[in-house]
């Protein structure tokens, strides 16, 4: 096994060098909150398009999607293959998000509705970042540090430990001083370096392996592990249940959260930040073939004997572990320092981008209605405390995090956001698509869809690690996290509709603008002058490389 050398610590260190350049130059423009929390709201589409990759691409998709890949094969591919959903952020969403003028996405909902709305969703968004997103991410970038240098700092788990209070501390002081400015452009260096280092992941095991015909003709011979589309009958992953769930999440992630939709309402105007969401739309086609594969590509090295991977706690190998182990089983020094610096990197960005996303989300929707009329600069510095708190939180999880977390992090993390999307997805698609959604019928939509899905994750949660009796409460924690997903979706929306139907609709007024059916003349001459036949091009090719990616896949193991 190779190990990090002198040439690989350089190429790490003259990376992170540069990244702390960029940090440098961003904070010294944070005057403002447009400044702190969008960016001056200046960036280019490219710079959107990037950022929008990389904060999706953190260290939880490298780690964990390889894990994924190694494990359950092409399962999880469906939720890597939501190219088709940016396209309608670009061209559903987006102009209602920018033209608004608005910060965050519980801010829009304040604008649809009312400030309850508002309230709940922010509120149970930090709540979600904090247990989810930020803990997460932080365990699966530890699990690389517990890879890569299992006896640099004496053992495994120190390592573990290192790694995980070393880079969310380093990543909170960078996110606090360079704001989001320091986020997004060192996110344009970090999708370079994730492409490129994954890339060569790839092409280096398929050469140790034999090609890709060998790496069919194993998987073929395992087709019921890692076919993309499962029966009905199967436990996990049932293809009715991915086709009902996936899309739900989707939406909620790329169209409504505000960790994503953040990055486009930082673009210099609605042109730049429509083709920013359709750049990231085609750089989103890839992480099947360089973060997916490589994982199919481990589990067959590992079959054949030209790899070990360790075993999980329950049984199989421990596919998290993958992914390191091919960095420092396959590549050369040199390389290997340059896709050590890309993993870091993509935990970096992710951490960054979360830790930007919750202290816009405390500034603007919580502290601004609380202490209205603060200055500027006193908003901006909130905004940091905020931020180091976020941090403080990070760190006070990450012991829960550990044991809770003994493998398969990917399908971990679908799991808990199939239990937080369908209310939300639901409210913002009544509310754009449907002037006769009220204010009540959101509010209350809201608030059940969180009090359903919240039930399911605590029942889930005593049953696996305290156990349930045989009944009704048992069969409730292991109803498939799928079908209940789609089942929550169901009850949101009929619970909306009901209630919008039994109360007053808002005024012509307030809803001018801000729902399709409500667009001026002028708003439609802007959003129709905003694209062109570059932006139709650009939606056309990732429209078809979804499609071949599907078609191939759904039938390369017969």
């Amino acid at each position: 096994m190779g190990g990090m050398s002198v040439i690989d610590w350089s190429v790490v260190s003259v990376y992170f060098a540069g990244l702390v350049a960029i940090v440098y130059w961003s904070s010294q423009n944070q005057k403002t909150t447009a400044d702190y929390f969008l960016a001056g709201r200046h960036a280019a589409w490219y710079v959107v398009g990037a950022s929008l990759f990389a904060s999706n691409i953190g260290s939880e998709h490298i780690v964990g999607l390889a894990g994924s890949g190694a494990s359950v094969g092409f399962a999880t591919a469906h939720w890597e293959l939501h190219a088709w959903i940016m396209v309608l952020l670009a061209w559903f969403f987006v102009p209602f998000y920018y033209k608004s003028g608005v910060f965050t996405m519980p801010e829009f909902l304040e604008r649809r509705f009312d400030s309850r709305t508002r309230w709940v969703l922010s509120i149970v968004s930090l709540l979600a970042y904090v247990l989810t997103k930020v803990s997460v991410t932080v365990y699966a970038g530890a699990l690389v540090f517990k890879t890569l240098l299992p006896d640099t700092f004496g053992t495994p788990d120190n390592a573990f430990w290192v790694g995980a209070f070393t880079t969310v501390i380093l990543t909170g002081i960078y996110t606090i001083f360079g704001g989001l400015r320091a986020v997004m452009y060192t996110e344009v260096a970090q999708a370079a370096v994730l492409l490129v280092g994954s890339a060569l992941i790839t092409f280096y095991g398929l050469d140790l392996l034999g090609g890709w015909g060998e790496l069919k003709t194993m998987a073929a011979a395992n087709a019921d592990n890692f076919a993309l589309w499962r029966p009905m009958s199967d436990p996990d992953f049932p293809w009715l249940g991915i086709m009902i769930a996936s899309p739900v999440i989707g939406i909620w992630y790329w169209c409504t959260d505000q960790y994503i939709v953040q990055r486009t309402l930082a673009a210099k105007n609605l042109k730049e930040a429509r083709r920013g969401a359709l750049f990231g739309g085609f750089l989103k086609v890839w992480p099947v073939f360089i973060f997916l594969v490589p994982g199919l590509i481990g589990w067959a090295l590992h079959e054949k004997g030209l790899m070990v991977i360790p075993s999980a706690k329950g049984g199989g190998i421990d596919g998290d572990q993958v992914f390191a182990l091919m960095v420092t089983n396959l590549l050369p020094e040199g390389m290997r320092g340059l896709v050590v610096a890309g993993l870091l990197s993509a935990l970096m960005s992710s951490l960054a981008s979360l830790f930007n996303s919750c202290a816009t989300l405390f500034t603007v929707d919580i502290y601004e209605k609380l202490k209205p009329g603060k200055s500027e600069q006193h908003l901006v510095m909130v905004g940091r405390i905020a931020t180091a708190f976020v941090v403080v939180a990070g760190l006070i999880w990450i012991p829960i995090m550990h044991k809770m977390a003994g493998g398969g992090i990917y399908v971990y993390l679908q799991g808990v956001q199939s239990y937080l999307a369908p209310p939300i997805t639901c409210v913002f698609l009544l509310g754009l698509f449907w002037r006769r959604t009220t204010s009540q019928g959101a509010f209350y939509g809201l608030i059940v869809g969180f009090l359903l899905g919240m039930a399911k994750l605590t029942v889930e949660a005593i049953n696996d690690n305290i156990g349930i009796a045989p009944g009704v409460l048992q069969d409730f924690a292991q109803f498939n996290f799928l079908y209940y997903s789609g089942t929550l979706l169901g009850i949101s929306i009929v619970l909306v509709v009901v209630i919008s139907l039994l109360t007053p609709q808002a005024s012509d007024e307030k809803l001018a603008g801000i729902t399709y059916a409500t667009l001026s003349p002028d708003d439609k001459k802007d959003i129709r002058e905003s694209w062109d036949k570059w932006d139709v091009m650009l939606t056309a090719v990732i429209l078809a490389l979804v499609l071949g990616v599907y078609l191939y896949f759904s039938f390369w193991l017969m």
